[in-house]
């Protein structure tokens, strides 16, 4: 695929996605050399959107396999229509000029495609998003080998289907186990961390324009202390800064305030422990003091 960086910059920005050189190179280099970009990092911190936005920069469908404990092989790749082959044969028995065969009930017409089959037999470049393929098992992995090292899979029935258009294809892990080497060796590496203060505060200002720069500021710095300083159970990722942002707008706050902080832990928070952890280790008060001594510095 002939893609020229600057473009796919430019474009990733008009996707309102901000990311620095490292993000976009990496992710120009898995497109140039057509290989899987397999992206790690904790829930949240955006590394579903980047298939998301590829398929927007390409203006192509976006094909979803979202893995779980137990996803096998046919539930990622294809599954027979049996319940219309069955149909067919009871049409094919009542009928004295019909002669069914194996070949006609096991054919294209029969065959309910998942996701990697409809990556792999479209008729146009797609991006496929393989999302959260730690939870699977050693397993589904290996089967996934054939399908991301030559973009083909076998099936008994109809034999090797090869991909028309390679697909552009991004694996999503939370890191919830090890990945296994052959997985890692057919992809393209990329580790996204929580933003920095600077970077989220482009964030809040690409999705939320609407929100005063004070606001913007001390939210984005007290996000990244809570990250930084606070023991929780689930780290709060950058939509729950976005989302309170608007929750703070729609208070009419223009400012962080020790109340009003109060009042929206639970749009920061999403576990009750986590809000009790926070009010014991900082609470409000604290939270407030350490963004107003950041912002006069």
């Amino acid at each position: 695929m002939l893609v020229d960086k600057d473009w796919l910059w430019k474009e990733f920005a008009a996707q309102g996605y901000i990311c620095d050189r490292q993000l976009i190179t990496t992710v120009y280099l898995a497109l140039r050399l057509e290989k899987p970009l397999l992206i790690t990092g904790a829930p949240g911190v955006g590394k579903t959107e980047i298939a998301k936005v590829l398929s927007r920069c390409f203006r192509t469908n976006l094909i979803r396999l979202q893995c779980y404990e137990g996803l096998d092989e046919n539930k990622a790749l294809y599954e027979w229509n049996y319940q219309k082959q069955l149909l067919r044969i009871q049409l094919s028995e009542n009928s004295e000029k019909e002669q069914l065969d194996e070949d006609t009930l096991f054919s294209s017409d029969y065959l309910l495609e998942r996701p990697l089959l409809q990556a792999i037999r479209g008729d146009k470049k797609q991006v496929l998003l393989i999302d959260e393929i730690d939870k699977t098992d050693e397993e589904f992995e290996a089967f996934l080998f054939e399908v991301l090292s030559d973009f083909q899979v076998s099936i008994p029935e109809m034999g090797t289907i090869t991909a028309k258009e390679i697909p552009i294809v991004v694996l999503t892990s939370n890191g919830e186990r090890e990945l296994s080497d052959g997985l890692k060796r057919r992809c393209i590496f990329l580790y996204i961390d929580y933003p920095s203060v600077e970077k989220e505060l482009q964030i809040i200002n690409s999705r939320v324009p609407e929100a005063g720069e004070k606001l913007s500021q001390e939210v984005a710095l007290a996000m990244s202390f809570i990250r930084r300083e606070v023991e929780l159970k689930k780290t709060p990722a950058i939509a729950e800064t976005i989302d309170w942002v608007r929750a703070l707008m729609a208070l009419d706050a223009d400012r962080l305030s020790p109340e009003v902080i109060a009042d929206t832990e639970t749009v920061i928070f999403k576990d009750q422990d986590d809000v009790v952890n926070f009010e014991k280790q900082v609470g409000p008060e604290g939270l407030y003091r350490y963004v107003r001594q950041c912002s006069e510095l």
